[in-house]
């Protein structure tokens, strides 16, 4: 074979195999088959390919990693092919930088050195070419998973779930690193984790993850002479830090800083998902609570709602005290005051916040209350001058406050404080209770992403809706090409795209509509008492409004159906159409509505 034919072969085979294969392979397929076209085509049994370390300047084999590193000859010149003995070292070079060598032997033909650059240069030229195939291939596979996990977070409910899926996704990703879990000790584990205690001591790795536990930074650990790198990432969510990931790079192997970044991604969506599962816990408990509060004869304890709790409160007090203002307040966890509903007018006026900020700073200093007969000594132009303000107290802390008033100096007697105190603290469980529920039941009927009400909550109204109303209309809608949003810019914006066409269905329709998350990037409204034209108008205004207002510009499709008393309807029927209508819109383009009449 003449040389010049051998190195036209071997370019024609790395064509051949690159025009025939799909183009998705890893970094051991490419190394496989760059190896055995080179002993094809000249006729030899030995070429391996070893990865070069610039830092240690030593050989790793890879594709057979029973063979020893080796050191390069010493009189190797960078990027040159080297002969001797028998052995050719064939450069990869990759942007200057040599990236690894193709060692062979027992060559049949004497081949020149020029003969072996050429045939060097093509290998590179191949190798290059697949290397960047591999990249985008693994890219792509890693924002799939990464899409996938997340969804499956949102899912899960139960903390070790969470935690099982992110330990074996990236062990499944990442073989050539090992990964575990600090975790501080009132975790309660049930799995097959590899967990570690997150505690003060003075071991390195045990520091350093408690340092990114208490500050939410990623930190970094490289020990050259065990040949180590450990990364350790913060399960962080919005309201703080549950745990730290653990990533260790041994034996050298580089630990780049896309696989980094993509990891700490990893933990950052598992941090939320922790988060959530706790808030979740925390709810089972707080309804657990209530399950547990025993009846009492008292009409305080019998009423469900927060909004007859209080008027009946207010309206006990007003009659029992002869009082002018009754109102009563509650301090959220950000610290702001929140008016309760059944206090008398006077507590929606400004001049209310001349006594509230006196007596909030009385009763955060003193438990016990004030009794006040004439305030004007204190308040200047206070216009109510007798006070009765009793602290609602649970577990030791200040909750809120009932404040009583009157025009007139001293006209409630201490008798009557006393009895004002006694009603407060009975009653004080089964108001921050009635609160409690309210807001476990919007938590329980609400989407927490987009504010929009759940998809079981809108069933519900459409069963409740097809029996007692005459018509109504259903929108399923869809946000296009949303997958290639969180591709492009990320599952923050790909959340704010979804808030966003949330915020325009609830300004586009009626305050009795129900607009609802139907699950992922889907979306629904449901228009009670409407008919089809009308809901035809609507969904047409809010694909206009969507695609005219949404930053970054986004479309959505919508399938519209309908019902009247005249037919028999059930709410499977009404979804099955509007989602056929959806498909159809999808299929015809996107961006666009159709309608269930269109289709039949």
């Amino acid at each position: 074979m003449e040389s010049r034919s051998v190195e036209q072969t071997i370019k024609y085979a790395f064509f051949n195999h690159l025009s025939e294969v799909e183009k998705k392979f890893s970094l051991y397929e490419v190394i496989e088959k760059l190896t055995n076209i080179l002993k094809n085509v000249l006729s030899i049994h030995h070429a391996e390919y070893y990865q070069y370390n610039e830092k240690l300047n030593y050989l790793t084999p890879v594709n057979k990693l029973d063979l020893p590193s080796k050191s390069l000859p010493h009189s190797f010149i960078y990027g040159e092919v080297y002969q001797a003995e028998g052995i050719s070292l064939i450069p990869i070079m990759q942007k200057d930088r040599l990236i690894g060598i193709v060692e062979l032997t027992d060559l049949n033909e004497n081949l020149s050195y020029k003969e072996l650059t050429e045939i060097a240069k093509a290998c590179s030229t191949f190798y290059s070419y697949c290397m960047n195939l591999v990249h985008v291939t693994q890219n792509d596979q890693k924002y799939e998973e990464l899409y996938r996990i997340t969804e499956k977070f949102h899912s899960l409910m139960d903390k070790d779930d969470v935690l099982v899926e992110l330990i074996s996704t990236l062990q499944a990703m990442y073989t050539e690193f090992i990964f575990y879990l600090f975790l501080s000790h009132d975790n309660e584990n049930h799995r097959d984790l590899p967990i570690k205690e997150l505690g003060f001591d003075y071991q390195e790795d045990n520091e350093l993850a408690m340092e990114a536990y208490v500050t939410g930074k990623v930190k970094t650990l490289s020990q050259d002479n065990i040949k180590q790198t450990t990364v350790y990432c913060p399960l962080k969510g919005k309201q703080g830090v549950y745990g730290v990931l653990q990533v260790v790079a041994n034996n050298d192997i580089e630990l780049s800083k896309e696989n980094k970044d993509f990891i700490v991604m990893l933990a950052n969506t598992a941090g939320t998902a922790l988060e959530n599962a706790q808030l979740y816990d925390q709810s089972k408990r707080l309804i657990k609570d209530l399950q547990l509060i025993n009846e009492t004869s008292h009409r305080l304890n019998k009423s469900l709602r927060l909004t007859d709790t209080m008027t009946y409160m207010s309206s006990r007090i007003m009659e029992s005290f002869d009082a002018d203002e009754v109102g009563f307040f509650y301090l959220n966890q950000d610290g702001t005051i929140q008016i309760f509903p059944g206090s008398t007018e006077f507590f929606d006026s400004e001049d209310l916040h001349m006594y509230l900020d006196y007596i909030r700073e009385k009763l955060e200093k003193d438990l016990e209350g004030l009794f006040i007969g004439d305030i004007s000594t204190i308040l200047e132009d206070a216009k109510y001058l007798s006070i009765m303000a009793v602290p609602m107290v649970q577990s030791d802390s200040l909750k809120g406050c009932a404040l009583v008033m009157h025009k007139n100096p001293y006209h409630f007697s201490f008798d009557m404080f006393k009895l004002l105190q006694s009603l407060i603290h009975h009653s004080t469980l089964a108001l921050t209770n009635s609160l409690l529920r309210e807001e476990l039941e919007t938590l329980v009927k609400t989407d927490h992403l987009t504010q929009l009400y759940s998809r079981s909550y809108m069933n519900s109204c459409i069963e409740k809706s097809i029996k007692i109303d005459r018509q109504g209309t259903f929108l399923l809608i869809d946000i296009d090409n949303f997958k290639k949003v969180n591709d492009t810019f990320g599952h923050q914006i790909g959340d704010e795209i979804l808030i966003q066409v949330a915020n325009i269905i609830n300004n586009n329709i009626r305050e009795h509509d129900i607009g609802a998350r139907w699950g992922g990037e889907e979306l629904a409204v449901y228009l009670p008492l409407v008919e089809l034209e009308a809901g035809i108008a609507i969904a047409e205004r809010i694909v206009s409004r969507v695609r005219e207002n949404t930053n970054p510009s986004i479309t959505v499709s919508c399938g519209v159906s309908y019902w009247n008393a005249d037919h028999e309807y059930t709410f499977d029927q009404l979804f099955k159409q509007a989602d056929k209508a959806l498909y159809d819109a999808k299929s015809k383009g996107k961006n666009q509505v159709i309608v269930q009449s269109d289709m039949e």
